[in-house]
């Protein structure tokens, strides 16, 4: 990268740690994917209770992996053989779960972190249940403000998940929402396609936090995930 370009990057990585920090979020940097096992080495102690979010994110910095083969009781939502009562069986014991790990759609400078879910298992253990919540987030999610973080996911984040997932929506056809045909200003939020394979169906935004440090953020020098 450019010597310019990487100072420039550099200033808004520590612009959203130092926001992140305020909004008593706990942030970290990590160089590279390679990087994020060994902080998470660090950071959730042995025989601890874990599990985690759909997250690309974690499977492309080998999360997943490192909690399957680690000394943890890992509740493991993506194992061979389940069927969906055992997913939602376990998208419940999250809550009283040691650590949450997921990833988050997008995050901002001033230090706030946005989220769209369809399920909401997600959104809902950000929000409630478990003790600790760790998010590895690339710095190709941060954006300067929550409506660059709607953008985002309307038009990269949803339409990737949807293709993957298969969903057949607008938005995984097309590569961006149907909230935003024809438009040439102002966002919808809310708006999307009305079918029941959407996956935009809840938005929550983690401002400043009562409990000090239950939300850690993993910010990692590269690309990741959605």
């Amino acid at each position: 990268m450019d010597t310019y370009k990487a100072e420039i990057l550099k200033k808004r990585i520590e612009r959203t740690m130092e926001n992140l920090e305020k909004n008593n979020m706990e942030p970290f940097f990590v160089p590279g994917k390679e990087g994020v096992v060994p902080k998470l080495r660090e950071l959730i102690a042995e025989g601890s209770t874990v599990t985690c979010g759909g997250s690309m994110s974690l499977y492309q910095c080998g999360v997943i992996d490192f909690l399957r083969d680690g000394p943890y009781c890992f509740l493991d939502r993506d194992k061979e053989g389940l069927n969906r009562e055992d997913r939602e069986a376990i998208f419940r014991q999250a809550f009283s779960a040691d650590f949450y790990l997921c990833s988050s759609n997008a995050i901002t400078e001033n230090g706030e972190l946005y989220n769209v879910d369809g399920n909401s298992n997600r959104t809902a253990a950000i929000l409630y249940g478990p003790k600790s919540v760790i998010m590895v987030v690339g710095i190709n999610k941060i954006v300067r403000n929550l409506e660059e973080a709607v953008l985002r996911v309307k038009t990269v984040s949803a339409p990737a998940n949807a293709l993957r997932l298969n969903s057949g929506t607008f938005c995984s056809d097309k590569g961006y929402c149907v909230s935003l045909k024809g438009k040439d200003t102002g966002i919808e939020l809310c708006g999307g396609c009305q079918t029941d394979s959407r996956i935009c169906c809840n938005y929550v935004v983690s401002a400043r936090q009562r409990q000090r440090n239950r939300i850690k953020v993993l910010l990692v020098g590269q690309d990741v995930g959605y």
